[in-house]
Parts: C-alpha cells; sequence; structure tokens
C-alpha cells in the first residue's frame, strides 16, 4: 500500500478538524468542554501554544483532497506531545490513514527532541488502543497518570522517543 499522504495544518482545514472530531466523539462519548476548546480554535489552542495539527488526505490530494483524518500533537511542559483529537472519517477507516497520521506525530516529536509521547484514550476504543500499542505505546502506571480534563478517560499510555 502507497503511504498515506498527511500534511500540516492550514487554517482552511480547521472546519474539517472540527468536524471529524465532533463525528466520533458523538458517536461514542458525549462533546466535553476541553473538547469544544481544542477543536473550535485549533490554532489559537494548539498551534499557537507550540503543537501541531495533521490532516491525512483522502483521494486525488494532490489535486486539492478533502481531510479524511487529523490528529493534533498537544505540547506539554516536559518538552514531550499529547496525542490528542485523533479522528479518521467512517468511511475512510480501515486505509492506512490512522498510522500514518501516528507515523507523523512520531517523526515530528523525534525531530524536535521530544522525549516521549502521552495519550489518554478509552477501553472501548479497541481498534485506537491496538494502533497505539503497535506503535510502541505502553499503559503508564496509576501513580504516573496525571489528572484528565476528559471524564471518558480510562486508558493512559505515552511513549518513550
Amino acid at each position: 500500500m502507497a503511504a498515506m499522504p498527511v500534511i500540516d495544518f492550514e487554517p482552511h482545514f480547521a472546519d474539517a478538524f472540527r468536524t471529524l472530531n465532533e463525528a466520533w466523539i458523538t458517536r461514542f462519548f458525549a462533546m466535553e468542554p476541553k473538547d469544544a476548546e481544542l477543536i473550535g480554535d485549533p490554532q489559537g489552542q494548539i498551534l499557537d501554544k507550540g503543537g501541531h495539527v495533521f490532516f491525512a488526505m483522502g483521494e486525488g490530494a494532490q489535486a486539492g483532497g478533502e481531510p479524511v483524518g487529523c490528529v493534533a500533537l498537544i505540547a506539554m511542559a516536559d518538552g514531550g506531545f499529547e496525542v490528542a483529537k485523533m479522528a479518521v472519517s467512517e468511511a475512510s477507516q480501515g486505509r492506512g490513514h490512522a498510522k500514518a497520521l501516528m507515523a507523523a506525530c512520531i517523526e515530528r516529536a523525534r525531530s524536535l527532541g521530544a522525549p516521549r509521547l502521552y495519550l489518554e484514550s478509552n477501553e472501548i476504543l479497541t481498534p485506537a488502543r491496538a494502533l497505539y500499542r503497535a506503535f510502541g505505546f505502553t499503559d503508564l502506571e496509576p501513580e504516573r497518570r496525571p489528572p484528565s480534563p476528559y471524564s471518558r478517560a480510562n486508558v493512559w499510555m505515552e511513549l518513550r522517543l
């Protein structure tokens, strides 16, 4: 399978970031205040604070294709990044977009010298957790888990870089 095209945030993709995330969050959970804050203002809440947002592009990406997936790297105080708001449209799942997005996260974090990637998830998101494990993420011990702004979070993982 050819590598899936992944590109950095462009301002005209802000609506796609919100739409992709609202779709998966409301499919499995309820929107929470932190969700609305991040997906409503990726420029101000993620990029302007030292983070990154990537988009997986669908067919015809070179000719202006549409984003079918996204993920954010949120800068953390220790120099690491939180992997957050990973979403792939239901119609585009199973085509390698999530793998391409995670590879982009790891590559960017390593290129910036980040010590780790951190993420929060939920046990019902089995495919997502399998993806994280495939990339080497491990569960954090209870004493190393920071408080979460999400009531749905019951899985904490990290990847040491």
